[in-house]
């Protein structure tokens, strides 16, 4: 019995072998997590002198004085990265600096998530006048 091979010839391919199979892609995550969420609400409460750091005179006073003033940066630079634009958006809604916008994205966020956030600041700040 004679074997003929098929598989080179266009005529006899089958449909699923002419088109590879290509794995979707995961899909970008559209929410924060629920500690990135906390890092949010906290934000609110911070003023917008906690993303200047402090000056060398402000540091060597301190260390005569005894006056230290508490490091508001968090030690997760993503999250350090999420609080920074949490602040900037509790005081400037959408008007954020660039380069802080930039930060954000290279921190491992996208647009979604900034978005995300952004709605739910807007909808606080619109209850809260709601209220008053």
């Amino acid at each position: 019995m004679a074997y003929v091979d098929f598989s080179g010839d266009t005529l006899f391919a089958t449909p699923a072998a002419a088109a590879p199979v290509v794995e979707a892609a995961e899909p970008a995550p559209t929410g924060l997590s629920a500690l990135e969420w906390s890092v949010v609400a906290l934000a609110q409460r911070d003023r917008m002198a906690s993303l200047r750091e402090p000056s060398p005179l402000s540091i060597a006073l301190g260390r005569v004085f005894g006056t230290r003033r508490r490091d508001p940066n968090l030690a997760d630079p993503k999250l350090e990265a999420l609080r920074r634009m949490a602040v900037l958006s509790w005081h400037r809604g959408f008007a954020v600096p660039v380069h802080e916008l930039a930060a954000f994205f290279a921190a491992g966020f996208n647009t979604d998530q900034y978005e995300t956030m952004l709605a739910s600041i807007s909808a606080a700040q619109a209850s809260r006048k709601a209220r008053a």
